[in-house]
């Protein structure tokens, strides 16, 4: 960052207030993290990560995504994710649901009230049943964590209360991210707290690459390249934009009119940030914990059917994972795209002020005119989006056996590319703050 815009943020005292809040909150945050609940078998936990099973690569893959909470199966194991689902569910719902989709329509203010108080109800069952799946996983490999863990006799009152610890946990994190939102950097809360999560564990991550001298260079060579890619294709995808052009009607001054203004609307290449990464990655986790639930099924084929389950989406060496996850960031790419766009309503906003797109009628037509558009620029956006998604993926199924930190690049791949957008993100509202207060040059770039 140039020494300028430094000095600006720290003299200018809101926003230093503001920094200093955040970095509060996230310091509280991870030493929450380091809180264990209450009972739990630390030993088990660590040999679970430690094989190579599916149970033990998904658990490993949520110790990085939740910041080693899960290895210290901390009252924040689940992170903020349950809240994700959450908002994932009520989404999909919308447009499903014709009552719900005309509340968002008449009023998108009161309808965004609505959603966000029911995804704090469904947080809770969500968060419950998180939890229940996360402890199956750590026992179907043999080893009970919690061993008072049971939904009868004297093991009902401590699982009660386990999930009521974990269920508060999560609550907890997700309040923190409100906080940070309202009083810290604007509207990146819940994206920080994931963040700094995935941050502290990156360095374990590195640093089995570079456990094995053998190969200790190849590894870290193809890390830092899989960086410089990542943040490349960040950069192009987030500053891609197609200008639709607009005529603004001319100024009336007195007898005279002026001449129609011609502007432009800008679209986003990608408009949905990095919000496909982390909803297909809350997404994918999900189906291996409820899968968990069933593998001790009396019915046969029920059983089969959950390990079958529990295999795909725990295995990030599975070739059918890599394709889902895929195909999971470009139709979410699309879906937030799309809910996005609608809420603006740009065809009715550019009527009622009487802009019009040249050639095209104004009102729905317009909208439909810039729905089309928007859903071509977003597909060559959503692609490199899902490639740079599943590529630290396909690095660490090619490795296999060459490199001895290969599963390094499966938990690497899970989280740089939430990191870098974060970061992206982050600098760019901090940007536009300066600029309220007459800074005008970039942050980055010297």
């Amino acid at each position: 960052m140039k020494a300028a815009a430094l000095k600006r943020l720290w003299t200018a005292k809101d926003l230093r207030d503001r920094l200093l809040i955040t970095a509060a909150l996230l310091v509280l945050y991870r030493l929450a993290a380091h809180v264990p609940v209450p009972g739990v078998d630390r030993e088990a936990i660590a040999q679970i990560l430690q094989s190579s099973t599916g149970a033990g690569n998904l658990l490993s893959l949520f110790d990085l995504l939740s910041g080693g909470t899960v290895s210290n199966f901390s009252v924040l194991a689940m992170g903020v994710y349950p809240y994700i689902t959450a908002q994932i569910i009520l989404q999909l719902l919308v447009p499903i649901i014709p009552a719900l989709k005309q509340r968002m329509e008449d009023d998108p203010r009161e309808g965004k009230q609505f959603m966000e108080r029911w995804t704090y109800y469904l947080v809770v069952p969500m968060a419950s049943l998180n939890a229940i799946g996360q402890i199956r996983l750590f026992q179907s490999s043999g080893l009970q964590i919690l061993p008072n863990f049971g939904f009868s006799g004297d093991n009902l009152m401590p699982t009660i209360t386990t999930l009521i610890t974990m269920t508060a946990g999560t609550m907890f994190a997700i309040w923190l991210g409100e906080l940070i939102s309202e009083y810290g950097i604007r509207n990146q809360g819940l994206s920080l707290i994931i963040f700094s999560g995935i941050v502290s564990s990156l360095p374990s991550s590195v640093g089995q690459l570079w456990s094995d001298e053998q190969s200790r260079y190849v590894g870290l060579g193809l890390f830092l390249m899989l960086v410089a890619i990542t943040v490349f294709a960040i950069v192009v995808v987030t500053q891609g934009r197609r200008n639709v052009p607009v005529m603004y009607p001319g100024r009336r001054i007195g007898r005279r009119q002026s001449m129609p203004v011609r502007g432009s609307l800008p679209l986003l290449v990608n408009m949905a940030g990095m919000i496909p990464i982390i909803f297909a990655s809350a997404i994918l986790s999900f189906p291996a914990i409820i899968a968990q639930l069933f593998t001790q099924s009396q019915r046969e084929w029920v059983r089969n059917f959950a390990l079958g389950m529990q295999d795909l989406f725990a295995n990030q060496q599975n070739w059918g994972y890599i394709i889902i996850y895929f195909f999971m960031v470009v139709l979410f790419a699309f879906f937030y795209t799309d809910v996005l766009f609608q809420q603006q309503n740009y065809g009715e906003n550019l009527k009622r002020v009487g802009a019009q797109v040249p050639g095209v009628t104004q009102g729905a037509q317009t909208q439909r005119y810039l729905n089309k558009v928007l859903r071509r620029i977003t597909l060559p956006g959503a692609t490199l989006l899902g490639t740079v998604a599943v590529l630290p993926l396909l690095l660490g199924v090619m490795l296999v056996g060459v490199v001895a930190g290969s599963n390094a690049f499966f938990a690497i791949g899970s989280g740089l590319l939430i990191v870098v957008g974060v970061v992206k993100e982050t600098f760019f509202g901090l940007e536009t703050e300066l600029k309220l207060r007459g800074y005008d040059e970039s942050l980055l770039v010297s």
